[in-house]
């Protein structure tokens, strides 16, 4: 997936770091678009309209992926791979310079995830234009989900597991504490650490000062607007979801990094909303929902 993972375990088991791979794995070699042999990669090199059986993984990642682009007007899009590769943040690796207006507009006609048709009852998926699929938006936040119910299923009570900036804690440190996480702030926003006892629930951050690039004296950051094709220009610096489910505040935290004016609506499900803003001409912000 590109990045890191690390889990803290109470008391763990002796084979807990094969386990933890072996979820891994699994996931990679379904959802990762940076492996050209996953199921994922194969879904977007081949022809529109092919139908194609995915694990049941997979489906689980698609289901949730769909409901919360639906939500959210398309806010998060998990059909976002022509975009993304275009500004240099997919696969295909940094670009040069910027993209000119047409590429722009193509990249936009191919994407939407209203070209993605999913049967969950028959484990099977395919594409009805030629988009790409890409899940970086909630494969880490999934894997994170999938990693703790293997250690719970473990026996395993009391853990710390962290991929890529996302984190879910159950139970508490051996001292007694719960598994404190601090989120970072922004640079350029000046607000308090945002603290947390994760005990039971999972953070996830959508931020845009941490994969970017600069082009005549601009920073363009890695999260692309669906109903534009192009980075955000936006005041938004970071959202952070806490959430149950780590693959549900892994999504969430993108689509509402987006600025849609029903934010609110599209985390209820959430248990803590944090946004850092940085306000035009009045400094920066921070809102707790």
């Amino acid at each position: 997936m590109g990045t890191t993972w690390s889990a803290r375990i109470v008391a763990p088991p002796a084979n807990v770091q094969a386990e933890i791979e072996a979820v891994l794995a699994t996931i990679i070699a379904q959802m990762s678009h940076w492996e050209p042999s996953s199921e994922l990669s194969r879904i977007n090199d081949s022809a529109p309209g092919t139908w194609h059986r995915i694990g049941p993984e997979f489906a689980q990642v698609m289901g949730i992926a769909l409901d919360i682009a639906r939500r959210s007007g398309g806010a998060f899009d998990p059909a976002m791979g022509v975009p993304v590769n275009l500004w240099g943040f997919g696969p295909p690796g940094p670009r040069v310079g910027l993209p000119s207006e047409a590429e722009i507009e193509a990249a936009r006609a191919l994407s939407g995830y209203d070209a993605i048709d999913f049967d969950p009852l028959l484990l099977r998926l395919r594409l009805t234009r030629p988009v790409r699929l890409d899940l970086s938006g909630i494969a880490k936040g999934y894997a994170v989900d999938a990693v703790a119910a293997r250690l719970k299923a473990m026996g395993c009570l009391d853990f710390l597991v962290e991929i890529g900036g996302e984190l879910l804690g159950e139970g508490i440190q051996p001292d007694g504490q719960p598994w404190w996480v601090d989120v970072e702030v922004p640079p350029g926003v000046e607000a308090a650490p945002l603290r947390i006892a994760l005990h039971g629930l999972a953070v996830a951050t959508s931020g845009d000062y941490r994969r970017r690039f600069a082009a005549n004296g601009i920073a363009y950051a890695h999260t692309i607007d669906p109903g534009t094709a192009r980075p955000m220009a936006k005041r938004v610096a970071s959202v952070t979801i806490l959430h149950r489910c780590c693959a549900q505040a892994d999504a969430l935290a993108t689509a509402l990094s987006m600025e849609r004016k029903d934010g609110v609506e599209i985390a209820r499900d959430a248990l803590v909303v944090n946004t850092l803003t940085r306000e035009e001409g009045r400094g920066p912000k921070s809102s707790t929902l």
